[in-house]
This record gives C-alpha cells, sequence and structure tokens, in this order.
C-alpha cells in the first residue's frame, strides 16, 4: 500500500444499547483513523453483525448494503409500540380472550403468509426519507407517517419456539429470518400481531449473517480500546465475496489505473452473498462488475464489456511502482 492508514473491512459484533453510529466512533479511535463508514444500520436494540469499511474499504460498502441477511428474532404477540419493538413502551394491548384463543396453528399460519415475496410497510420510526427528512423525525415532532408498501422477500421464516402466556398477557415466538436488504424484522411482528388480531411487537433481535459475513467470524468491541486492534480483511479477500474476479499482473492493473482499456478473459469465481460458498468454476461474463487483483492486491471495480475489455469504474489507489 502506499500509505499506512488502515485499509479494510472489519466485521462487528454490535453490543445491545449501542447505536451504529457509536461503533463507528468506536473504531474510529480503536484503529486510529476518521474514514470509517457501516454497510447497513441496526436499532440499538439490536445486536449482531455490524459490517464496517475502514480507509478504501468504504468504497465498498455499497455492494454489502443490498445484500441478504439472517436474523434471531423474538416477537411478542399481545401488544404493540410506536416504534414496534422494545425501544418504546406499548399502547395498545389485544382482547384477552382474543388472545387466548390464537393456538399454535394460528402463529404457523401467520408466519407461512409472511413468507416468500410480500409487500411490507416499513415501520414508521424508520430511517427513510420522506420529502427530504427521515420518517422517525417526523413522528417525534408528531407528525403522522404513511409509508408506502415495497417488496421485500422473506426467503426463510422459522419459527424456533412459542411460549404461550395468554394469562400475562402475551405469547412470545421466537423465530429466524432470512430477508433481502430493507426488510424490517420489526414490521414482520407488527404485522404477523395484525394477522392474528391481537398486536405484536419486537422484544430482541439479533443479526447473525450480513451477505457471506457471519456472526461467528465477527469481532467484540472491548470496553478497553487500549487493546490491539484486530486485523481486518482485506479488501481482496472481501472483493472475492461480493464480485467475480479477474486477475492481472502489474502492467496490466497499471494501465487500468490510468484509466486505459485492458482485455483480459481469465475471471474467476461466481460470487455469492450466500454463506458457504466454496470452490469457484472459471467463467468469462459477456457484461457486468468484476473485481480486478493482481498479486493480492484489489486494483479495481471495473466493467467487463462484452467484447472482453476492462474498464475501471471505482480504482482503489495502490502502489504500483
Amino acid at each position: 500500500m502506499s500509505d499506512s492508514a488502515p485499509q479494510g473491512v472489519l466485521v462487528c459484533d454490535k453490543a445491545q444499547g449501542l447505536t451504529s453510529h457509536g461503533v463507528v466512533s468506536r473504531i474510529r479511535r480503536w484503529y486510529g483513523t476518521r474514514k470509517v463508514g457501516h454497510a447497513g444500520t441496526l436499532d440499538p436494540m439490536a445486536t449482531g453483525v455490524l459490517v464496517l469499511g475502514l480507509g478504501r474499504g468504504t468504497k465498498l460498502l455499497g455492494y454489502i448494503t443490498g445484500v441478504s441477511k439472517t436474523y434471531l428474532a423474538t416477537i411478542r404477540l399481545g401488544s404493540a409500540t410506536p416504534t414496534d419493538d422494545a425501544d418504546s413502551e406499548p399502547d395498545r394491548f389485544a382482547d384477552p380472550a382474543v388472545l387466548a384463543a390464537v393456538g399454535t396453528a394460528d402463529i404457523e399460519a401467520g408466519v407461512a403468509a409472511l413468507t416468500g415475496d410480500i409487500d411490507q410497510v416499513p415501520s414508521a420510526v424508520s430511517a427513510i426519507k420522506v420529502d427530504g427528512r427521515r420518517s422517525y423525525a417526523r413522528v417525534r415532532a408528531g407528525e403522522e407517517v404513511e409509508l408506502k408498501a415495497r417488496r421485500v422477500q422473506i426467503s426463510k421464516f422459522t419459527i424456533r419456539d412459542m411460549r404461550f402466556a395468554a394469562a400475562e398477557g402475551h405469547i412470545d415466538v421466537d423465530v429466524e429470518v432470512d430477508c433481502s436488504s430493507g426488510t424490517y424484522v420489526r414490521a414482520l411482528a407488527r404485522d404477523l400481531g395484525g394477522r392474528l388480531g391481537v398486536h405484536g411487537h419486537l422484544t430482541a433481535l439479533r443479526r447473525t449473517r450480513v451477505g457471506a459475513f457471519d456472526i461467528a467470524d465477527a469481532v467484540t468491541i472491548p470496553a478497553d480500546l487500549d487493546t490491539d486492534a484486530p486485523r481486518m480483511l482485506s479488501l481482496a479477500e472481501v472483493a472475492r465475496t461480493l464480485l467475480p474476479t479477474v486477475h492481472v499482473d502489474a502492467a496490466e492493473a497499471k494501465a487500468l489505473m490510468q484509466g486505459k482499456i485492458i482485455t483480459s478473459t481469465q475471471v474467476s469465481g461466481e460470487a455469492s452473498n450466500a454463506p458457504g460458498t466454496e470452490g469457484r468454476e472459471t467463467r468469462s461474463p459477456e457484461s457486468g462488475e468484476v473485481a480486478v487483483i493482481s498479486g493480492d492486491e484489489l486494483v479495481s471495480i471495473a466493467e467487463m464489456r462484452a467484447d472482453g475489455g476492462l474498464k475501471s469504474l471505482t480504482a482503489f489507489a495502490i502502489d504500483l511502482a
């Protein structure tokens, strides 16, 4: 590298009660750098995988933001909150007789109806912008906000456990959810409760996967930031999980960084955002974005043209001297 500033991607296990911005602030102090960003906010109540980019790693965050995600969650049926989760107090409650009548089959049917490609209305207390202002800011200012439904994919919505306590005013349902980017798990809790006529909200949420980045590989941020900062994933390692890969020599890399179009047909890898993807077949796409790597360095995100030409789209300024 041509500079000594930290460059790479770090997978963190966010603690409960900490904002995503708070994580960024701690990582800045831990690694001694200002250039830190994250790929997708986690609410303060939530824990789990938060992917951060440092230095030129921030250029890869846009490719990570849109990948699928996995969550473990607890849905409490029987009450609703203004935020659809435990960050606010319940303000609507189910009729005790209606709640007592809800059984296992009813909950399973409600979950099945919310699986697949669905139209979901995001939670009003969310970061979605409405006429230039965050929805949550409008709600907190006392405004009525109605967000439009959008298509999301719930590829897995599995019940792991159910605890019936209707006499105490609730039923807790532990679930695992695989979903597309832009899905609100707390909206799933709200909508499940709505389908059953008993209200619902989240009491726990843990993100266990973001694309190929798993909680098993996540770093816990210590209270004492005087400890040595752990190794990050290199730009090349991360790029290989996101895009097909083209390997070039030093001369080709230099030409590409100078804005020239080069020809290369050795494209390896069918990148996948699913965990557990191993061994990738060599292929030559007709077009599309690819990660260009020279040695162990990420040179560029480039466009692979139909004629086999490569043109740099996003350069990662490495020392090519």
